[in-house]
């Protein structure tokens, strides 16, 4: 079943926000991009902090019916990728995010407003 991009945005940035992740950010590509429509960074306090909110976005996702087409770096947990082919989700660590740029990299996409219900702060272990 095909879910609306929105929703599946707002999911995977609520399971990051639950997690603690921060600088959430989402853009849209479908402008600029034939590798995927859309991509959220994020990032996690240490290495086993993203491995955590990538497990949480999984979830989320599983919850809707959505599984992963491949994910990586869930060993290291530097650098985090799950791919759900029309979202990627990229989860860094600290100094990686900035080491790499891919705000830079797709900065002609434009960036989604996203829906983050902030009453659930600190209600996800």
């Amino acid at each position: 079943m095909k879910h609306d991009p929105l929703a599946v945005l707002n999911t995977i940035a609520q399971a990051i926000f639950d997690k603690k992740g921060i600088n959430i950010l989402a853009l849209d590509l479908r402008k600029v991009s034939t590798i995927t429509d859309f991509v959220i960074i994020a990032e996690g306090s240490v290495d086993r902090h993203t491995i955590a909110i990538g497990r949480a976005v999984e979830s989320a996702m599983e919850k809707i019916g959505e599984k992963p087409l491949h994910i990586e770096g869930m060993q290291a947990g530097d650098w985090v990728v799950l791919d759900y082919f029309d979202t990627m989700v990229h989860i860094f660590s600290p100094g990686v995010r900035e080491k790499y740029h891919l705000e830079d990299l797709w900065r002609e996409g434009e960036i989604v407003d996203l829906s983050i219900n902030i009453s659930s702060y600190g209600s996800a272990s």
